[in-house]
């Protein structure tokens, strides 16, 4: 898992409509949050999303792009951001699945997807990182809110 005050690794995805997006693409532009969801079938899951869509004035006036990664391959991933209406980019891995290129791997004997949260600010380093293996932890909220509190360096 990555670590706070660290600098993020240059993280590529997809996103729903196939294009290539990369961590370092926000550099020098905003600050970036991404919530790594257990699976898009997972209730917990998907009333964090519903409180990142509730909470993205707050995210933008605070010069915060949200971003959702979830472990599905690129069309059930657009068909769930189709169905909810989500504002945010959503993102699929390349190869493995995005949750791997941060370290949240699975666990329990590979059955249980982690899920968690990772703000980076817009110089590329880590502001909060937080995985869980239980969903109800993988959402952050007040980890977040503290962090960019404290500020975040937005060019």
């Amino acid at each position: 898992m990555l670590e706070t005050g660290s600098t993020a690794p240059d993280v590529v995805l997809q996103d729903t409509d196939g294009h290539t997006v990369r961590l370092s693409d926000y550099r020098g532009r905003s600050a970036v949050l991404i919530y790594f969801m257990r699976s898009t079938s997972c209730p917990v899951c998907n009333l964090h999303v519903k409180d990142l869509v509730r909470r993205r004035d707050e995210f933008a006036d605070a010069g915060v792009q949200v971003l959702v990664a979830v472990p599905e391959d690129r069309a059930e991933a657009a068909a769930w951001k189709a169905r909810r209406g989500l504002p945010f980019p959503v993102l699929v891995g390349r190869q493995d699945t995005p949750h791997e290129m941060i370290g949240l791997g699975r666990k329990v004997f590979g059955a249980l997807q982690q899920s968690g949260s990772v703000l980076v600010d817009s110089a590329g380093v880590v502001r909060h990182a937080h995985g869980s293996t239980l969903p109800t932890a993988g959402y952050d909220k007040k980890g977040i809110a503290a962090a960019i509190k404290e500020g975040l360096s937005i060019a």
